[in-house]
């Protein structure tokens, strides 16, 4: 049987599973179009400010509550939650990459380096980089 790693929560912070599966969450509800307004309402009782909590791992989704999520984003539980605790080798998944997905105009981003050229996307990411500081 493979080692598992073991993820723990940072001290007097959202668990990180919580953070990455608000993530996937705020990701699906970007992707139908959907505010955080209308994914409370399109649920029956949530409101907007919940939603934003579970986004950011602050509260934790219950598994009724993410059933009754997953249907209204027309997606399965387990594609929200596939794959959050480990990949293949046992290692965390990439759970930084996910909470950068949170920041305010990072699905933007993504999505219109997606649709640009290889050149640009170059140009574009050694800018990021620079701006950064990283090389």
């Amino acid at each position: 049987m493979a080692a598992r790693t073991r993820i723990t929560a940072k001290e007097n912070g959202p668990h990180p599973l919580d953070v990455a599966l608000g993530a996937r969450i705020r990701l699906r509800r970007k992707e139908l179009g959907l505010s955080q307004e209308d994914l409370g309402k399109l649920c029956g009782d949530i409101t907007f400010q919940q939603v934003q909590k579970y986004e950011h791992g602050a509260n934790r989704v219950s598994f009724s509550r993410l059933v009754q999520i997953a249907a209204t984003l027309q997606c399965s539980v387990s594609s929200l939650i596939s794959d959050l605790d480990n990949d293949q080798s046992g290692k965390p998944v990439a759970m930084d990459a996910l909470k950068a997905l949170n920041e305010p105009g990072a699905l933007n981003l993504l999505v219109a380096f997606s649709v640009i050229s290889t050149g640009q996307r170059k140009a574009v990411l050694d800018l990021a980089c620079q701006l950064a500081g990283k090389d």
